[in-house]
């Protein structure tokens, strides 16, 4: 997916489905996480006894609506990092058009605080996103 450096094919499941037969709006947010898991894993996850990242911030734009025979593909990348903080930006695709747009915070902390995101992680970022920030 172009601009993206990660996405992920995403296969919608019957339970995935509200009343009116599309996708729940609820069920975005799970889309999404799996693309955000996905990015997470191209980081080398060396840090963790460090500390975390917590989604401080999530919010969606459902342009069309998605149904259980669409392939759907979800792309992921980082469009700003802070002192702690960074967002991240996705596109859902469904049948190769654009269903969805999506923003999340994500927050680093340490010791349950937040705290300084650590050059290394940043540093994996910028390299994943060809580009510094």
């Amino acid at each position: 997916m172009e601009g993206f450096p990660v996405s992920v094919p995403i296969q919608v499941r019957f339970r995935d489905l509200d009343a009116l037969g599309h996708v729940n709006n609820a069920v975005y947010l799970t889309y999404f996480e799996v693309a955000r898991a996905a990015y997470f894993q191209r980081l080398e996850r060396d840090w963790v006894e460090k500390g975390h990242f917590i989604l401080a911030r999530a919010e969606v734009d459902f342009l069309k609506p998605v149904f259980l025979e669409d392939p759907v593909e979800v792309g992921v990348r980082v469009v700003r990092i802070g002192r702690s903080s960074f967002d991240m930006e996705y596109l859902l695709l469904a049948r190769g058009e654009e269903a969805a747009r999506g923003k999340t915070v994500q927050v680093w902390l340490e010791g349950g605080r937040p705290a300084p995101l650590p050059p290394v992680i940043r540093g994996r970022i910028e390299a994943l996103e060809g580009r510094s920030f």
